[in-house]
Parts: structure tokens; C-alpha cells; sequence
């Protein structure tokens, strides 16, 4: 099934419009293996949306099991950006 298909077929009460515009833009730069690593940043510049609605819009679709993330660190321990896994 196309990402398209995926994410059409969750009603906006499941998942809305900032979580599916986060979707479509993950699936677009993942590889793969549906893995990517874009930092929240340029995810919200990209996609014109704030900082905050992206983080709610990844916090939507992990709750409907599409997505999920590991944190990633730099060599001196500082926070890099998540590396994102799409289902």
C-alpha cells in the first residue's frame, strides 16, 4: 500500500492533519529501510509548521504505531537529532 493509502485510512479523530503532513514529509526523506533523521527544526521549517505542532504531530503517529524514534548522541554526549523508523 501507497503512504498515501497508510495514512488516508486513519479518520482525522485518529489522526490529524499535522500528523500526517509529518508522515508524508519523514516518508519522503527516509531510505529504504524507512529510516531518517531530520532534526525537529527542519522538519517545522519545511513544512511551515511550529516546533510545537510537529512534536504533536510525532507524538501522533507513534501513538497509532506508524512511527517510532530513538534518540541519537554526538561523541561528546550532546542530543543529535532522533533517528525515525516509519512502519
Amino acid at each position: 500500500m501507497s503512504y498515501f493509502g497508510t495514512i488516508y485510512s486513519y479518520t482525522s479523530d485518529e489522526l490529524p492533519a499535522r500528523a500526517k503532513t509529518v508522515y508524508m514529509y519523514l516518508k519522503d526523506r527516509s531510505d529504504a529501510k524507512g529510516e531518517c533523521w531530520p532534526a525537529i527544526n527542519t522538519i517545522a521549517k519545511e513544512t511551515s509548521m511550529s516546533r510545537s505542532t510537529v512534536k504533536r504531530g510525532i507524538a501522533d503517529l507513534i501513538r497509532c504505531g506508524l512511527l517510532t524514534k530513538e534518540p541519537r548522541y554526538r561523541e561528546n554526549g550532546s542530543n543529535s537529532s532522533n533517528r525515525y523508523f516509519l512502519k
